[in-house]
């Protein structure tokens, strides 16, 4: 072999070619030593892995160039270890500069061979897979899911977490005597195995959440959700069971259906009775209407008749009296019209069409002039953009707006109405505004307006029945759209909000 491997002027030996007599890593790093542990030859490699400065090594004790910490936890075991056998190894942490050495000894037959390697990313992954061994150990104990792992083979319980402890009643250590078949009744976890379908390739395998029965400690069988995969469990085939117990939402589900049923046969009967009472409203309401018409016309007709031919021979009271008959029988035929207006619009709505609103505007303002001739109103419209809506119900709509708002401007000595078409926040709808500078309504009961037979003035200030606002809601739920109305210091605003296609709009 080699003589000394030193160099007396203080510099680390360099490497040198030699033929060493045992196996070895080329990067490792290698020391030859003689029967009694003195180094006969020693690379540069060995050198630098065991930090060594000394200005020789050769006839050294091999233990002596080692950190002392090592040295004094491993070489009595090393020694006792190769004097029964040809090889021993150990892998020891260098604390200074945080490294990890594996030291194999071989025995030679002029002395040993010791081979040094740096195995810092080795111990690292094994403390990172160590880890997460631990990690995942402790998310199985603590998760709240009852869970255990069971051997594929034999079916044997391998390891159960603490919810699971609790929810079946079974000790631990009782828990890891049984097999599967003893946590389910009649024999229903043969079936479990045979649920798992492949899913990452061979030795992989989920199984879908299934509902099943567990059996617990006093023999209770309890409903739960189940689901299992396998998995590698201490280089074991194994798989891997999870489950809650979903006895309580089984229990409440059916309490549920139940509950639905009740109430499915409950709003059956009460659209049954809804349906009966539209069509019991609706004959009344035709029948109102039509059986009215007579009497009304004959009313009328004879105070009309009091009124031309006995008006001369009737006082003042009299004339008084006749004169209140007609507007009656007026009140009440427009009651009776618009009642039936609101009960039959939905048989009323036809298909929607391209809307003239400035002709249709017009000849409602001219047919309010011709009631009343002596009325001076400022009209003002903004019609430009189209409209699609059915034809006759936006009529009656429009109307009802425009009455209401000619009705308030009355006391106005310079009354204005403002229509106009325009778009809305949403862009699939068009409004229509219409405005006036009447005496507008309490904000505070502006819920009301829009209802049937409500009214925020005394009739003896503004007669009406109540109903015009009413038909304009049911004309725009009609069509799809919403109402609202706004007040201020200048008077009143009604919207009427009508859903247009994308290719109407202009």
């Amino acid at each position: 072999m080699a003589a000394q491997i030193g160099n007396p002027g203080g510099q680390r030996p360099a490497a040198k070619a030699t033929a060493w007599e045992s196996p070895g890593v080329a990067s490792d790093g290698k020391a030859l030593l003689d029967q009694r542990g003195h180094v006969l030859e020693i690379d540069a490699e060995a050198l630098r892995l065991l930090e060594c400065d000394l200005p020789s090594a050769t006839g050294r004790d091999f233990w002596d160039l080692v950190p002392e910490e090592i040295a004094d936890q491993y070489q009595l075991a090393t020694d006792k270890a190769m004097a029964r056998s040809a090889r021993h190894a150990f892998v020891a942490h260098h604390k200074f500069k945080d490294s990890w050495l594996e030291y194999t000894f071989r025995r030679q037959s002029n002395g040993y061979l010791v081979s040094l390697r740096d195995v810092a990313s080795t111990q690292k992954l094994q403390q990172m897979l160590r880890e997460s061994e631990r990690y995942n150990q402790l998310m199985f104990e603590v998760n709240p899911n009852a869970m255990w792992i069971f051997d594929a083979e034999s079916l044997r319980i391998l390891s159960v977490n603490r919810a699971a402890v609790e929810f079946y009643e079974i000790p631990r250590q009782t828990f890891l005597t049984l097999r599967l078949g003893a946590l389910f009744p009649d024999g229903e976890g043969t079936s479990l195995l045979s649920a798992l379908t492949p899913e990452k390739g061979p030795g992989h395998a989920v199984a879908r959440p299934q509902i099943c029965k567990q059996k617990k400690r006093d023999g209770q069988l309890v409903l739960v959700e189940l689901a299992c995969g396998r998995i590698s469990w201490n280089e074991q085939q194994a798989v891997l069971v999870s489950l809650a117990d979903v006895t309580d939402r089984h229990l409440a589900d059916r309490a549920l259906r139940r509950e639905n049923a009740e109430f499915e046969e409950e709003v059956a009967r009460l659209q049954g009775d809804l349906k009966a009472t539209s069509r019991d409203l609706a004959a009344f309401t035709y029948a109102l209407s039509n059986d009215l018409q007579g009497p009304l016309h004959a009313v009328n007709g004879f105070a009309s008749m009091l009124a031309d031919k006995y008006s001369a021979v009737l006082d003042d009271a009299g004339r008084h009296y006749i004169n209140r008959i007609q507007a009656s029988t007026r009140q009440l035929a427009k009651l009776v019209a618009d009642l039936r207006i609101l009960v039959q619009l939905p048989k009323l709505s036809g298909h929607p069409e391209k809307i003239d609103l400035e002709g249709l505007s017009g000849v409602l303002i001219e047919d309010l002039h011709k009631r009343d001739p002596l009325r001076v109103v400022t009209v003002e419209m903004d019609l430009s953009m189209t409209l699609w809506a059915d034809r006759g119900l936006l009529a009656t709509a429009l109307s009802c707006l425009l009455e209401n708002a000619w009705k308030f401007t009355s006391r106005k000595t310079e009354g204005w109405i403002r229509i106009s078409l325009q778009p809305s926040t949403n862009p699939d709808e068009l409004v229509l505004q219409v405005s006036d500078n009447g005496n507008g309504f309490d904000p505070d009961y502006s819920d009301k307006l829009f209802t049937a037979f409500q009214r925020l003035h005394s009739a003896a200030d503004f007669p009406g029945n109540g109903l015009g606002l009413a038909i304009v809601k049911r004309v725009a739920e009609t069509h799809g759209g919403r109402v609202w109305a706004e007040t201020g210091a200048t008077g009143a605003s009604f919207f009427m909000a009508f859903p247009q296609l994308p290719a109407d709009l202009p």
